[in-house]
């Protein structure tokens, strides 16, 4: 295949899954403007003014922020919010990682109820064109939805390979079709084109008053979502198919639009229905129109359920969020995982969602807030980015990300506005998940410290139980270890020194397993290192195997010690029968000083661990070796 051909199957792939949610906006977004809460006189000023802000905002946020910028911080070719936390230098994570990580976490949850509310907004918007065509069949829209909503979840599992090679033409279709429709409305009423100017926009927020713009930016902001999807996929399709989907085609289309839309407002002070969106498509061609909404929706909805499998996938293998169960649909594209707990999650969220505000427009009140949230998160983040990773000065850095970043404030602070119309829901949402997340890490930071304060045997006094042994377990022994050990004054396993305690013998052979999550996408080299302690001709051995696996990666740690044993690194038989894997049940219990909060905090986190895989069978272990439990108690403080 020739690198242009390829270039144009990418882009394709690229418009169908990275803009579906912000090329659907066009549905919902101006009714919101103009016959939303801020209720504008639709005149030649106000109608110029808020088209105006529209597409400066595209301009500023998403053509000039994301497409021109935010894209250049890949991370071994990897995008979205934890891959930005990893290009931080080790020097900012050490002063600033507390408040950086606590950020994007928010973040990951505030995209989480994103993700929630935009199949509800998204289908809703879609089926309500069927009103407006015919509007006895008012009363079946939301029953529609519904069912919609239901069918598109039921398909998770199967994954999105094969219904993502007719995504790209379906959304080619939906943005050619919007640009027309928005260039017949313009061609009608060419005064609309004057909204370019931006002194039409500062004309506006200039001439009203405080509340009223705000509530006006909060409207707009439904531009711009999805627009950091962009960032998000960047793994998938990589930046320059990305940007040039955006600007060859999306961006265009987005423009004609909206710009239609101005024009038919401009030209009909009354809509039929207050929808501008279908109000502009000649009845003819409406059902037609429903039709292809209808799949657009559901392909905007559909990359962002696959974003939040993704997202909590890579939480998963930071450790930020407990082990779920997740499914490789593709057996080429790692990126594609399938998670049962958050597939369901979102539909009982989506559904709950529709049925409590029945209709897009009060939907709208909820949506926006999450993905401003989520901007000013990455606005953020982005200065100390392109000061170490791209080596700016720190005023060029400033000049450009400290206005950006009180750009998508202002958006932020208008979205706020709608926190008790419903914008309460992303954000009571982000803070589950970010309870959640924080929890998590916790928990897993108090055993792990509990686990040190146990007294141990070092591995000097190992070696020589080990060396005085008469009798051995004739067994090849595998200890899976939160952390290993390297030195001879470095202490061993609290689980091995149960087995000694309890048992009175030691492995012939012993191997300390211990895997850590490195803050890059893939480990490229150096995945694993050996340390050998003891390694005597019949009387057996003791390592300790340290590897390394990043966030996007699956880490299945029974095959590499099957090729490691092949490779003869590590005194293993390579017929995994003769494996034994020693892992520990914890018990947990709360120290007599835990306070009150913590107790809380710890019955959470030990909910959590019900929920959550086992950690053997997370990496892989266990499946094809004999595995053996230990039930250990652990106090927690």
């Amino acid at each position: 295949m020739s690198s242009h051909r390829k270039l144009a199957m990418t882009t394709l792939g690229a418009i169908g899954i990275v803009y579906g949610d912000i090329g659907t906006s066009p549905l919902y977004a101006l009714n919101q403007i103009f016959h939303g809460p801020a209720r504008l006189t639709p005149d030649h000023a106000t109608v110029l003014g808020g088209i105006s802000l529209v597409i400066w905002s595209l301009i500023v946020i998403v053509a000039i922020k994301y497409a021109l910028l935010v894209l250049r911080a890949d991370n071994d070719g990897e995008g979205g919010l934890f891959a930005l936390y990893a290009l931080m230098s080790g020097e900012t994570r050490k002063h600033n990682s507390r408040a950086l990580l606590l950020s994007l976490i928010m973040g990951a949850g505030l995209l989480f109820g994103d993700g929630i509310i935009t199949p509800a907004i998204s289908v809703l918007s879609a089926v309500e064109g069927l009103s407006v065509a015919t509007p006895s069949t008012a009363p079946f829209i939301l029953p529609i939805a519904v069912l919609l909503l239901t069918a598109l979840f039921a398909l998770q599992a199967r994954g999105t390979s094969s219904v993502g090679r007719i995504f790209g033409p379906v959304l080619i279709i939906w943005f050619l079709a919007i640009a027309f429709f928005g260039l017949r409305q313009i061609l009608a009423a060419p005064q609309i084109l004057q909204a370019f100017n931006p002194i039409w926009a500062i004309r506006f927020l200039i001439g009203g008053n405080l509340y009223g713009d705000l509530l006006t930016l909060g409207a707009v902001m439904l531009c711009v979502t999805g627009g950091e999807a962009m960032y998000a996929d960047l793994g998938h399709f990589g930046a320059r198919p990305i940007r040039l989907g955006w600007f060859v085609l999306v961006f265009p289309s987005l423009i004609c639009n909206y710009l239609g839309q101005g024009a038919f407002q401009l030209t009909h002070p009354v809509v039929a229905g207050n929808n501008l969106f279908y109000g502009m498509v000649p009845r003819a061609a409406l059902y037609p129109m429903v039709i292809l909404a209808t799949l657009a929706t559901i392909i905007a909805s559909q990359s962002l359920i696959s974003g939040a499998f993704s997202l909590m996938t890579q939480a998963v293998r930071l450790g930020l969020f407990p082990r779920l169960h997740i499914v490789h649909t593709h057996a080429e594209h790692t990126g594609q995982t399938y998670i049962g707990f958050i597939n369901w999650s979102l539909y009982l969220g989506c559904i709950v969602l529709a049925v409590s505000f029945g209709s897009s427009n009060h939907l709208a009140a909820a949506y926006g807030l999450a993905v401003s949230g989520v901007m000013v998160i990455t606005s953020l983040a982005m200065y100390p980015v392109a000061r170490e990773h791209w080596q700016w000065s720190a005023r060029r850095a400033a000049l450009v990300w400290w206005p950006l970043t009180a750009f998508n404030g202002t958006f932020l602070a208008a979205s706020s506005l709608k926190f008790l119309e419903g914008g309460y829901v992303p954000v009571s949402i982000g803070l589950v998940v970010f309870v959640i997340m924080a929890t998590w890490q916790w928990g897993r930071q108090a055993t792990s410290a509990a686990y040190t304060r146990k007294q141990t045997m070092n591995i000097t006094e190992l070696i020589e139980l080990h060396r005085g042994s008469e009798h051995f377990v004739e067994r090849n022994a595998i200890l899976m270890i939160p952390r290993a050990p390297h030195k001879p004054h470095d202490h061993t396993p609290a689980l091995l020194q149960l087995i000694w305690n309890r048992y009175g013998v030691l492995p012939r052979n012993l191997i300390f397993v211990t895997v850590n999550h490195q803050k890059t996408p893939y480990v490229h080299g150096n995945r694993y290192k050996i340390t050998v302690f003891e390694q005597t001709p019949g009387r057996g051995s003791i390592l300790s195997v340290n590897v390394s696996f990043g966030f996007m990666e699956e880490p299945n740690v029974e095959n590499l010690l099957e090729e490691m044993a092949q490779l003869k690194e590590i005194a293993l038989p390579t017929d995994r029968r003769r494996w034994i894997v020693h892992v520990a049940h914890e018990n947990l219990f709360p120290s007599r000083a835990m306070g009150g909060v913590k107790r809380l905090r710890l019955r959470l986190f030990q909910f959590l661990r019900t929920v959550s895989q086992p950690t053997y069978y997370y990496y892989g272990m266990g499946v094809y070796v004999q595995l053996s439990a230990e039930i250990m108690p652990v106090h927690v403080r």
